[in-house]
């Protein structure tokens, strides 16, 4: 599910869960487990987050097994995303970069915000579809609107509509754009800029940044967790699911 490597000093995790690199409980303990080791790892300086599938980054939560959860296991598995995931990048002690080719949705938007920086392939796509299945993306009602804001994060969290690059980077969402073939080398450069600093220095000052950005959304994230557990409980969330899984529009009952 995840493939793991160092070369020059970079650590880059790539995701390999045919065929939309669906999140499970079993993906994020293999994706916790290559943090880990990129933490404890002297030799490694930065992180890079990347698919090895083609023309997916990653297409969120598995939803034909998050239908079948109860809503104790529905909430462990958010809170796992949302909240365990974004404090084990905060403890990294080293930056990380999410390198996103192809198509990024729901769960996938949801990790590459805990990274550093965003890089993306001209051809990257996004996405919050949640409410459009039933859910909501209740995670980037904490962090969007200060990074877009108020009315761009509204227009996207609330349509659903995908977007492209050259927007994404007007909004300030992605950092750095590349040809899609280029992309991983790319990362790889700017990856290699952060390695060849001081890593007292970096482990210092990104724990600075990452405290004066917070802007609350580490102590939102367990209530995003809680509403995304409540909505999970609704009849509209059952039929938005089984809608998306049947392949089938949803007949909204509220």
């Amino acid at each position: 599910m995840i493939a793991y490597s160092v070369r020059d000093r970079v650590a880059e995790i790539l995701f390999d869960h045919a065929p939309v690199n669906a999140i499970t409980d079993a993906f994020l303990d293999a994706l916790f487990e290559a943090l880990e080791r990129a933490r404890r790892d002297p030799e490694v300086r930065a992180v890079i987050l990347a698919s090895a599938i083609p023309g997916r980054f990653c297409g969120g939560i598995d939803l034909a097994s998050f239908l079948d959860r109860s809503p104790a296991e529905r909430h462990a598995l958010v809170g796992r995303l949302y909240v365990e995931l974004g404090e084990r990048q905060a403890a990294l002690g080293k930056p990380s970069i999410a390198a996103i080719a192809g198509a990024a949705r729901g769960g996938g938007m949801s990790i590459a915000i805990t990274c550093d920086m965003i890089v993306a392939a001209d051809d990257a796509t996004f996405g919050y579809p949640e409410l459009d299945i039933g859910l909501l993306p209740a995670i980037h009602y904490t962090h969007l609107p200060r990074l877009v804001g108020r009315y761009h994060a509204f227009d996207l969290l609330f349509t659903g509509r995908v977007f492209d690059v050259p927007e994404a980077v007007r909004m300030g969402l992605v950092s750095r754009h590349a040809p899609a073939p280029q992309l991983l080398d790319e990362a790889r450069r700017l990856a290699a800029v952060f390695a060849g600093k001081s890593p007292a220095l970096m482990r210092l000052g990104r724990d600075a940044f990452l405290r004066a950005a917070d802007n609350g959304y580490r102590q939102g994230a367990a209530g995003a967790v809680d509403l995304v557990s409540v909505v999970s409980g609704t009849e509209d969330c059952r039929e938005g699911l089984s809608a998306f899984v049947g392949k089938r529009p949803p007949s909204w009952r509220s």
